[in-house]
């Protein structure tokens, strides 16, 4: 009881983003209903639906727990940052682009 008011207070369970992805990892491996995976943790059905959407993976081919060594590591980096690159070339052109075809609309409007 809250000593001032005299109401219960209720305290928020805190779960940690280990003790999330776990019961998350058992319910994509296990098959089980959400509503019996939520039972057997102690959870509510919305609350699991929530962290499946926060640490299920979005895309199964990616497979982000593996481990990687080193090398393998800057190699990737490599690569994102070649793939940045691009994408930031691609996006500078099509401003450019916009631009000069506002530009032209605006002349034919006047």
């Amino acid at each position: 009881m809250d000593e001032k008011s005299g109401a219960k207070t209720k305290r928020r369970k805190v779960y940690t983003n280990e003790f999330r992805r776990s019961v998350v990892e058992h319910l994509l491996t296990s098959g089980k209903p959400v509503a019996q995976v939520a039972r057997e943790f102690g959870i509510t059905s919305g609350m699991l639906r929530v962290w499946k959407a926060r640490y299920g993976s979005k895309d199964p081919s990616i497979d982000v727990s593996a481990a990687k060594t080193p090398e393998e590591l800057a190699r990737e980096n490599q690569e994102l940052r070649k793939e940045l690159a691009r994408v930031m070339t691609q996006r500078d052109i099509l401003k450019k682009t916009i631009l000069i075809v506002s530009e032209q609309s605006n002349r034919d409007i006047k």
